[in-house]
């Protein structure tokens, strides 16, 4: 890997979890981030708090898990990041404890299709069963809640996305949160029940989406 390549992701994969931080997605040092540059993987560490994380804390694993760079350890949710970069076209990858999703997470099976920009995830957002945090149990759970899919729910416990790179990964993850806290807010209406969009819809949505934004 090229050093100012290398450097160069990691100042943006800090940032990214400076943000979770900073917009609420996390508390503390909950929550974990990586990204893959070449065939290693740069990632958080376990138990450091985002704000003291500087160039030197830089931490990387080869695609097997083991670490090739840094003298602090890996997050503990390392079997879930490889799992995802294993199974997926992943660049990175956003896992949060945001607050209305987790909610979410422990009501419903999925997150019904409330919003269009359910279609950018890949449709309705399944949850992946409960399982121990760092466990290859909640890694397999999670694979199948992603078929089809860019992101999914973790049953109390939280979120995940991946994409082609941090800032898409992040954008999914602060999208997510949104859609459960559009549907948290439209379901605690007494006496009436959230309008969802058909499969007919989301499908009209992707395929409008795939030429949103600039050229």
């Amino acid at each position: 890997m090229g050093r100012i390549l290398v450097r160069h992701a990691w100042r943006e994969l800090i940032r990214t979890a400076r943000r979770m931080s900073t917009e609420g997605l996390v508390v503390g040092t909950s929550g974990n981030v990586s990204a893959r540059v070449g065939d290693r993987l740069l990632i958080t560490p376990t138990g450091v708090p985002y704000d003291e994380l500087g160039d030197d804390d830089l931490v990387a694993v080869d695609l097997r898990g083991r670490q090739t760079d840094g003298t602090l350890r890996p997050t503990s949710e390392l079997p879930m990041h490889l799992a995802v970069y294993g199974s997926t076209p992943a660049r990175a990858v956003v896992h949060t404890h945001a607050v209305h999703a987790t909610a979410v997470s422990t009501l419903v099976p999925e997150l019904p299709a409330v919003h269009y920009a359910t279609a950018a995830l890949g449709g309705a957002v399944r949850v992946a069963p409960y399982a121990l945090y760092g466990t290859e149990e909640l890694a397999a759970g999670m694979l199948r809640a992603l078929a089809g899919r860019s992101a999914c729910l973790l049953q109390n416990h939280g979120t995940v996305a991946y994409g082609d790179d941090l800032a898409q990964a992040y954008d999914r993850t602060a999208q997510l949160e949104w859609m459960c806290r559009v549907w948290l807010a439209a379901r605690s209406v007494p006496g009436l029940s959230p309008s969802l969009l058909s499969a007919g819809q989301l499908e009209e949505a992707a395929e409008r989406l795939k030429g949103y934004g600039q050229p």
